[in-house]
C-alpha cells in the first residue's frame, strides 16, 4: 500500500516539531517516512504546497462540537480554538502566515466564523474584516509567543529610562514576552466591543 497524503502531512508536522519551520524540507519529510523523495512530490509538488497542506491540517478540529450557538460566545470559542491549533506545533503560526492555504478545512473555518458574524446582524464587510482582524492578530501574537519559547527578549528598565521614554517606562510591567493568554483575551474583547451596534449601509 502506497504512502497517503495524510501520512505525508502528519510527517511534515512531526518534522516541524522536531526541527522547526526552517528544517521542513521535502527530503526531511521523505526521510521521516522512509520513502523516496519523489513519493512526497507525488502528493505535494513543491515545499510551498506541502506547507499549505500542513497548515490546513492544523485547523482540522476547530469546528468540532460542541460549539456555542450564538455570537459572541461562538466567535470567541472559534478564535480560541484557532490559537490553540497554532500553538499545538512548533513554528506553526509562522508556517501559516507564510502560505495561502485555500484548502477545505481553512475555508470551512473562515466560513463558520463569518457566518457567525453575519447571523449576529453584521454587514458582509464587517463580518469579513472582523474575521481577518482576529485571524491576523492571532497569527502575530502566536508567532511572538512561539519565538519567546526559544528566546525571550524583553525590554529592560535601563533601556527605557523614564526621562527619555516616560510612557514606555510607565507601562514596562505590561511590555514583554509574557501574559499571552491575557493579551489575547484583551484583544478579542476589544475587537468585539468595537463592532458597530447598528450597521450603516456601505457606500
Amino acid at each position: 500500500m502506497g504512502t497517503t497524503q495524510g501520512e505525508i502531512v502528519a510527517a511534515t508536522l512531526t518534522v516541524l516539531d522536531e526541527h522547526g519551520l526552517d528544517g521542513v524540507t521535502m527530503r526531511a519529510v521523505a526521510a521521516r517516512l522512509g520513502v523516496q523523495h519523489n513519493t512526497v512530490r507525488w502528493h505535494a509538488s513543491t515545499k510551498s504546497r506541502l506547507l499549505e497542506l500542513a497548515s490546513d491540517e492544523l485547523l482540522a478540529h476547530c469546528l468540532d462540537e460542541p460549539l456555542p450557538e450564538a455570537f459572541p460566545d461562538r466567535f470567541k470559542e472559534l478564535s480560541r480554538r484557532c490559537r490553540a491549533a497554532l500553538l499545538s506545533h512548533r513554528d506553526a503560526a509562522r508556517m501559516v502566515a507564510g502560505v495561502f492555504a485555500a484548502e477545505p478545512r481553512t475555508l470551512r473555518y473562515a466560513d463558520t466564523v463569518i457566518a457567525t458574524l453575519l447571523a449576529a446582524g453584521h454587514s458582509p464587510r464587517t463580518a469579513a474584516w472582523t474575521h481577518w482582524s482576529i485571524f491576523y492578530l492571532t497569527l502575530g501574537l502566536t508567532q511572538e509567543q512561539q519565538a519567546a519559547q526559544e528566546s525571550a527578549p524583553a525590554l529592560r528598565p535601563e533601556q527605557v529610562p523614564a526621562g527619555t521614554y516616560p510612557a514606555l517606562a510607565a507601562v514596562l510591567p505590561h511590555v514583554g514576552p509574557d501574559n499571552f493568554d491575557q493579551r489575547f483575551e484583551f484583544a478579542l474583547e476589544l475587537i468585539i466591543a468595537g463592532l458597530p451596534r447598528v450597521e450603516e449601509p456601505v457606500g
